[in-house]
């Protein structure tokens, strides 16, 4: 796309005049935010959009208190995770009855990976990269051990061969530290070779990239929604299930809100044909609320202008760090970049108090590195000049060793 994001600016008056030029500056009124704050912490937790606690607060002082449990039909309640299941899927470009908002990224790993095991070939195996999240892990180690199916770490490089041995690989489609975009496409070519089933973790990529699941081949996703989503802290999460794969995947967690006749009280489960077969228990209303203003923010966005954008607010970060002698673990190019940068910092953590201090927002993923992230929805390019000219101060005058700054929160 041929715009002004494909200049990265070398002056601050560069940086503002780019602001004056994005055809997505329109959106940063519509969030609330502190003064004086600049907050690149999105894809931890994303802040609070002005639809989003509108929404939760008519839900709180009117549809609950007044409405009581009638609201479940007056306002909608019963219907509205499947609703907001396919308002999100035009953001990673699936069929809205592919989609469903419940549950808990862990939760749902874990119930895509118990209703894919039985459709896989090759080996009995769950495979997670080495260097996924955590959780992520935790989930494979725990269902191998409760199935008795191997799991396997993958180290960098043995991706492909993992995938061509079988069974469920659970994989991010953007890195959580590196901020690495993956060929999902790729991916999945070389999954339906041998049979294997990949389980897609879009907790770092879904409001910030442009995903097409159906360009893709994907399968099965999940992600959360508190992140470039902006549902809030603690929001649901979401998961996809490719339509034609639908019939045959059977959750481990049959719950009354999926069942096909919920209001017959039937004894014995009969899954809904949508993605909604997949919905455990009551859906937390209020926090479903909130995501639904939060996603208002989507509605005449371009994810294709977005990708862009956030790509060249990590292009200007990334001109900036080198130039400062920092190393940067993140992809060079935007392409292959999802929403944030990451860059390895001695003494990193007290570095994010000192940068706290003067208001820039961002978060410190141990041992060393410093993680930015670039939501296009409300963060300009001088915003990011700011952050890089306040980092380099910080690190000339050495004002980061200050004692404040090595007091260590409980979350970093």
């Amino acid at each position: 796309m041929q715009n002004n994001f494909m200049k990265i600016a070398t002056t601050r008056d560069e940086a503002l005049a780019l602001d004056a030029q994005d055809p997505l500056a329109h959106a940063r009124a519509q969030f609330k935010l502190p003064d004086n704050v600049t907050y690149l912490v999105g894809h931890s937790l994303g802040p609070p959009h002005s639809a989003a606690l509108e929404k939760l607060n008519h839900c709180a002082t009117d549809s609950w208190a007044k409405g009581l449990v009638g609201s479940w039909n007056s306002a909608g309640w019963f219907d509205l995770a499947a609703k907001l299941g396919g308002k999100l899927s035009g953001l990673i470009g699936a069929h809205p009855d592919e989609v469903m908002v419940t549950d808990t990224v862990s939760v749902n790993l874990f119930k895509l990976a118990a209703s894919a095991l039985p459709l896989t070939q090759g080996k009995r195996q769950i495979c997670v990269d080495a260097e996924e999240f955590p959780t992520d892990q935790y989930i494979a180690e725990a269902f191998a051990d409760l199935t008795g199916v191997a799991c396997r770490r993958v180290k960098p490089g043995e991706d492909f061969d993992a995938l061509s041995d079988g069974g469920i690989y659970i994989k991010s489609a953007v890195n959580y530290r590196s901020g690495e975009r993956v060929d999902m496409k790729a991916y999945e070519a070389k999954a339906r070779e041998a049979d294997a089933l990949l389980l897609w973790d879009l907790s770092h990529a879904t409001g910030v990239i442009n995903l097409d699941m159906k360009a893709a081949g994907a399968k099965l996703a999940t992600g959360c929604t508190y992140k470039y989503l902006n549902g809030g802290p603690g929001a649901p999460s979401f998961l996809y299930a490719e339509k034609n794969l639908l019939p045959k995947l059977h959750t481990p967690l049959p719950g009354w809100m999926g069942h096909a006749a919920p209001f017959e009280f039937n004894g014995q489960y009969v899954p809904r044909e949508d993605a909604a077969r997949f919905a455990s228990g009551t859906p937390p209303i209020l926090s479903l609320s909130a995501l639904e203003g939060a996603l208002e923010a989507f509605d005449d966005i371009d994810m294709k202008a977005l990708d862009a954008k956030a790509g060249a607010l990590g292009d200007l970060c990334i001109a900036r760090a080198e130039e400062i002698g920092l190393k940067v673990i993140s992809p060079r190019e935007a392409s292959k970049r999802g929403g944030h940068v990451s860059l390895k910092v001695k003494n990193g953590y007290p570095v994010t108090r000192a940068l706290h201090a003067q208001g820039f927002q961002s978060d410190f993923r141990s041992p060393d590195t410093i993680r930015f992230g670039f939501s296009p929805l409300y963060l300009r390019y001088v915003d990011v000049w700011d952050l890089m000219e306040a980092l380099k101060e910080i690190l000339d005058t050495k004002s980061w060793d200050a004692p404040e700054f090595h007091a260590r929160s409980k979350v970093t």
